[in-house]
């Protein structure tokens, strides 16, 4: 039997320059009535870029809601409508200038599906070429390289907690260890 939550009233709480917030009225499946609170974010794309030695690029940036530096792979958000590709070219070009060749898609992943609607999609690159980076004015970051294999145990001993780098990361360890890039 397939849940479903239906959709009876909704109004936009707040509207900002990345984010917007809503509350719906859903009638649940067994006829109750119930709220949900709903963050609307365009969605983002993630890109670990993997050279022939099997480095890695990552950038280490402030983020103001956990107060502190955080390691993570290069990522930025989508413009509405935005294809995701194109946004993974630029996002992995103006933060660490690099330019890949080819790009493999490793999915998409739902952050925190309990209230917020983004979606982030991740991407291996290969076949990487340097240019200069071009970060946003906001935006102030190292940019750092590390075995594949460095980064893989970040993930575990807590030094990498961005939830995006550490799917990607994972997932590009796995998919090397069988062969598979």
């Amino acid at each position: 039997m397939a849940h479903i939550e239906k959709t009876m009233k909704s109004e936009h709480v707040y509207k900002g320059h990345i984010i917007s917030v809503r509350v719906d009225e859903v009638e649940l499946e067994n006829g109750k009535a119930a709220m949900r609170e709903v963050i609307e974010h365009p969605g983002g794309v993630c890109v670990l870029p993997l050279a022939m030695d099997d480095t890695i690029t990552m950038v280490k940036q402030f983020r103001y809601p956990y107060k502190e530096e955080v390691l993570e792979l290069p990522a930025g958000k989508r413009s509405p409508g935005e294809d995701p590709l194109e946004c993974g070219r630029r996002e992995l070009t103006e933060e660490t200038g690099l330019i890949a060749a080819r790009f493999k898609s490793l999915g998409e992943l739902y952050p925190s599906p309990g209230y917020v609607d983004e979606v982030i999609y991740l991407y291996l690159a290969t076949g990487l070429t340097r240019t200069n980076p071009s970060p946003d004015e906001d935006e102030f970051l190292d940019v750092c390289t590390m075995p594949l294999e460095k980064a893989f145990e970040k993930v575990f001993s807590g030094e990498i907690k961005d939830a995006k780098t550490q799917i990607a990361l994972l997932k590009a360890y796995a998919m090397r260890q069988k062969g598979q890039i």
